[in-house]
Parts: structure tokens; C-alpha cells; sequence
């Protein structure tokens, strides 16, 4: 890849700090894409609308290298995604795509695809490659996978990011 060559990256940030990150982003004149919608809160006492990130504590960035690395300093941004330890890169077609979804879309629910009882791999770590039952979903962060050893049940908490779903064939 070349260093002016725009591409769209994937920023993880701070829980709730989407819309600062992109503020920020915006800032220094780096183009961002922060999918958003319009849902209806309720407390006891009242209902409120408010615009909230489709995906929490996502932003898409349309940048260079250089910028990318600029985008990262600011602290409400934690890391780049990376696939294989490279920045992961969204085609432009994806971003196409989800941006027509959105605008075309009255009633959008996100989940993770990922529930209590998924078969999964682990990607990263010290567990690489081990193959383990979700267990449980501990926030937005973190999953606990039951790896099946020597007839005992292990659990381990991990981040989201280092797990794929197993697709049973």
C-alpha cells in the first residue's frame, strides 16, 4: 500500500467516545464515517429520541497512512484494527453498502452473531487456535469461553476481537 493511497480503516475507541473521536477526526481534516440511529429511550418518568453508534465503539476512517497514524493519537481513540497484524482495510463497497442500508432502513437491529452456546476459535493470544464454547457475554467487551480440557471445563475471558464464529457445515 502506498503511503497517499486512501483506503478505509476500522478505529476502536473508548466506550462511548465515538462521537469525540470523530469530532476530533474531523478536526485534522480526515474524512470519518460513524454509522448512527435514532432510538427512542425510556426512563420511568419520560421518553427521550437520541442518536447512538450502530457499532459501539467503531469509527471508519477514509485515510492514508499518514493520516491513519494521526487519527490515532487522539485519546479517545485506543488502536486500529488489524487483521494479521496489518490495519484491517474496508473495501469501498462495504462502506457503500452499509450506508445505503442505513439510510433505507427503518427498523435496524445490530447484534454480534455471537450468543451464549457459539462454537468458536480463538485468534490471538495464549490461547490461539483453541476451539471453545461461549460460555457467557460479559458486557460489550469481553466473552467467556469454555475450552473442554482433560474432561474439566477452563474458562477464559476474552476480548471479542480475539475470537471468529465457527461456521458448522
Amino acid at each position: 500500500m502506498s503511503l497517499t493511497e486512501k483506503k478505509w480503516f476500522v478505529l476502536y475507541t473508548k466506550p462511548k467516545h465515538e462521537l469525540k473521536a470523530a469530532i476530533q477526526i474531523e478536526n485534522i481534516g480526515v474524512e470519518y464515517y460513524l454509522p448512527t440511529v435514532t432510538i427512542t429511550k425510556r426512563w420511568s418518568d419520560r421518553k427521550k429520541k437520541i442518536t447512538e453508534p450502530i457499532f459501539k465503539s467503531y469509527i471508519f476512517i477514509y485515510a492514508n497512512e499518514k493520516e491513519r497514524i494521526n487519527s490515532m493519537e487522539f485519546k479517545e481513540i485506543v488502536r486500529c484494527v488489524t487483521f494479521l497484524g496489518k490495519p484491517a482495510v474496508v473495501p469501498d463497497w462495504e462502506i457503500q453498502n452499509l450506508k445505503s442500508f442505513i439510510e433505507h432502513s427503518n427498523d435496524l437491529v445490530v447484534t454480534d452473531l455471537i450468543s451464549t452456546g457459539t462454537k468458536v476459535r480463538i485468534v490471538d493470544g495464549l490461547f490461539k487456535d483453541v476451539i471453545g464454547i461461549v460460555s457467557s457475554i460479559n458486557g460489550e467487551n469481553y466473552l467467556s469461553v469454555s475450552v473442554d480440557m482433560l474432561h474439566r471445563s477452563v474458562s477464559v475471558k476474552l476480548p471479542k476481537e480475539s475470537i471468529i464464529k465457527i461456521i458448522e457445515k
